[in-house]
């Protein structure tokens, strides 16, 4: 399981890294969940590799129980704020001006709707 999230988390961490960063905000806290729950993933499976485990008094089942609910109400929060801003691709950067850039490249926007899946 931990190795499912690890490589679920690094995709995401690269897909949203090779994005332009339209709202920084939105797209900073998706880095942060991805980056957060691919370290903590990392932490858990040296704990188990090396029998940490064994020598710490926790209920594991719990702490794993835990772990992952919270991991998928950050990551939902995350889908939330990537997909928000994958939406907004056909607005234009910027309302005044003459040339019709749009926030999200198309490129971009397929990029973007990947590391939201």
């Amino acid at each position: 399981v931990f190795l499912s999230l690890q490589l679920f988390g690094t995709i995401v961490w690269i897909l949203v890294a090779s994005t332009g960063v339209p709202l920084p905000l939105l797209q900073g806290w998706v880095m942060f969940v991805a980056v957060t729950a691919w370290f903590l993933s990392i932490v858990f499976l040296c704990v188990f590799l090396f029998g940490y485990a064994n020598r710490i008094a926790v209920n594991w089942n719990q702490t794993d129980f835990l772990f992952h609910g919270a991991t998928f109400v950050f990551y939902f929060g995350a889908f939330l704020l990537q997909a928000g801003t994958t939406s907004l691709h056909h607005f234009p950067r910027k309302f005044n001006s003459t040339t019709q850039e749009k926030i999200l490249a198309d490129h971009e926007y397929n990029i973007s709707i990947a590391a939201s899946v």
